[in-house]
């Protein structure tokens, strides 16, 4: 998959909208706002919407509607056109004076029919219909009052965000998560006796809620398009059971058949469950510089892949807390800034002293290049010698604007150093170590007797203690990396003991996070008087316990999730007398396993024939012939 297709597909998708936006109020959904955003930048949508005034807005039941002289709206939408989306649209249409509304969808129309019921058959024969857009343009009309009014829908697959070259992430499905073991329990409650699941291996499309089908068809039909703009015919594999429907839904796709027979090059598509291996999307081995940075600076609001840089600094107001919500905050994404790309291409690539460096190195000559006044110093790079270095250009607005999309890269470098989550990387990366070594000589039972001790209420912590947060972090990568579980009476009491400790430290907790909220389905305490609680809305032992005993429900099933893999059961590589027991991430064991010329065919990497509905456990031979055929 070449780099600049990736990127042209993104880019060339959102040239569609751009022609579309001009002089109007344009609504976005995050999702389309975060491919945008690392795409093209909103600096390409605000010149392309043009006028002295520019009106962006979230695409959201409060949004504002158009005024009387705003007659035009464009609604940028990554989700089906169905339900509450519609709602939103009626409303905010109902509040406004728009006389010409294109909605822009990135699902295409053949999906829509597959949402409204469409049997495939009737589907078939609606090639080059729309009726369900068509429909909708009417509706459109409608609540805008008047017939003759303008409305237009259409489809541009806005699935990517690129990152960088070969790197593109799909903001749209943050949320699609593989199906753990407990899952199956849920799927079996609807269905018969005779056609209950054993397990994660028997579930096939069929077995899925309907809701789930859809999302899924949704990303099929969004790779689709990704692969036609490639000009590709794919083949799909899959490692794990959700990526297993996923790639047969891609493989047989119906709308795809006439694209696969003419295409003129062929592509290899690998699917996996990240619930396979959570180890390395938890831990800290990683010698990176924007992992550290994504983990210590906050999150950039409506997105899932960047963060807030804090641009104070560079202005002349004080570096106060109650400020800094005062200047709109920089971020990582720089698409439109050459320099900048290439240094945050860097800084994905290298390791984080390199990195480091690097930022350095570019402050320096952009600093020279403006002919300011920089000292040079060789030797360790502090947080406090780049600070020195971004403020030079601090009164200079030509320099400035000049280097912007470098200063936010440098600021963000110096944020994460000197922050405090930094420092605790390390303790982190110790106990991680730690554990590694302790795998082949201890039980489960004894690592959790040893995390015992780290469990502290808010009123014993210092800076240097684990928060719930990062315990939770801790447990899903002690239940990940050891994987299948031998269940005893000493596990079974060392879990309890861990449970009731997290328990107690969740309802001592004075303000409960998002995501504790969220597992205990709590919100943020109030206190009535200086000494007394609401029982009400406090969160009790009871209560709190119910919740700790479903999170560990779900670590088992994580430590059980490779149970079904034959060949890659495990990511943790014993010690020996010359090297110490190591994590293997499964996603580089099954890329050696792929491009290994000599190693048997694995039946973990499962091809999924666009000729048959059941899969083929046939791995390599297949892979292979492809690879060399490409």
């Amino acid at each position: 998959m070449s780099a600049s297709g990736v990127l042209s597909f993104t880019q060339q998708g959102w040239e569609q909208v751009l022609a579309k936006v001009k002089r109007a109020v344009v609504y976005l959904d995050s999702a389309c706002a975060e491919s945008l955003h690392w795409g093209c930048g909103s600096t390409r949508l605000l010149e392309a919407v043009g006028g002295p005034d520019c009106h962006l807005r979230d695409f959201e039941p409060d949004a504002v509607g158009g005024g009387a002289k705003q007659p035009k709206a464009v609604f940028v939408l990554s989700c089906l056109l169905k339900g509450r989306t519609v709602e939103i649209l009626r409303d905010i249409i109902c509040r406004s004076h728009f006389q010409y509304c294109v909605v822009v969808t990135a699902v295409s129309h053949a999906v829509h029919l597959t949402a409204n019921h469409v049997p495939a058959a009737a589907a078939a024969e609606m090639e080059g219909q729309q009726p369900v857009f068509e429909q909708l343009e009417e509706k459109l009309c409608e609540w805008m009052g008047n017939m003759n009014y303008t409305a237009e829908v259409f489809h541009v697959p806005l699935l990517l965000a690129p990152v960088a070259p070969h790197f593109a992430l799909t903001p749209a499905f943050a949320s699609l998560f593989p199906l753990l073991p407990q899952d199956v329990h849920l799927l079996n409650s609807t269905r018969p006796d005779k056609r209950k699941l054993g397990s994660l291996g028997d579930v096939d499309a069929t077995a899925l809620t309907p809701e789930l089908l859809l999302q899924i068809r949704c990303l099929v039909s969004g790779l689709s398009s990704l692969c036609e703009h490639l000009g590709v015919r794919e083949e799909c594999f899959a490692v794990g059971s959700l990526s297993r429907v996923i790639a047969a839904d891609l493989a047989n796709f119906a709308p795809a058949k006439n694209r696969k027979k003419t295409a003129a090059g062929r592509a290899s598509v690998v699917f996996m469950d990240r619930t396979l291996d959570l180890t390395g999307a938890v831990g800290h081995h990683g010698d990176n510089l924007v992992e550290k940075i994504i983990s210590a600076l906050p999150q950039l609001p409506g997105h899932t892949n960047d963060v807030m840089v804090n641009m104070i600094e560079l202005t002349a107001l004080q570096t106060e807390e109650e400020n800094c919500n005062v200047v709109a905050p920089g971020c990582l994404a720089q698409s439109n800034d050459t320099t900048a790309k290439a240094l945050w291409e860097a800084l994905l690539n290298t390791k984080h002293k390199e990195a480091v460096m690097e930022v350095r190195r570019h402050l320096v000559e952009a600093a020279s290049r403006e002919n300011l006044p920089i000292k040079m110093s060789m030797g360790r790079v502090t947080p406090g010698q780049l600070m020195s270095y971004i403020q030079l250009f601090k009164n200079n607005l030509k320099a400035l604007m000049n280097h912007c999309g470098l200063l936010q890269l440098g600021l963000a470098t110096a944020q994460t150093l000197k922050h405090p989550q930094t420092a605790k990387w390390d303790n982190f990366l110790a106990f991680e170590r730690l554990l590694l070594q302790s795998i082949g000589e201890s039980t489960m039972s004894v690592v959790l007797n040893q995390l015992l001790p780290m469990i502290k209420p808010i009123t014993q912590r210092t800076n240097e203690d684990y928060s719930p947060e990062e315990l939770l972090i801790l447990l899903i990568y002690i239940y990940s990396v050891t994987g299948e579980l031998t269940v005893d009476k000493d596990l079974g009491e060392a879990e309890e003991k861990v449970k009731k400790a997290l328990a107690q430290v969740f309802c001592e907790e004075s303000e409960l996070s998002p995501l504790l909220q969220k597992i205990t389905g709590f919100g943020i305490r109030m206190m009535l008087t200086s000494s007394d609680w609401d029982s009400s809305i406090n969160l009790t032992f009871h209560k709190s316990k119910i919740a700790v005993d479903k999170l560990f429900t779900s670590l088992r099933d994580i430590a059980g999730a490779r149970s079904l893999m034959k060949q890659f059961k495990s990511v943790y590589v014993p010690g020996n007398h010359t090297h110490q027991a190591s994590y293997k991430p499964l996603l580089k064991q099954v890329v050696e396993e792929i491009f290994h010329p000599e190693r048997p065919d694995s039946i973990d990497i499962e091809h999924m024939s666009s000729g048959l509905t059941d899969l083929l456990k046939t791995g390599f031979s297949m892979f292979m012939k492809h690879l060399s055929s490409s």
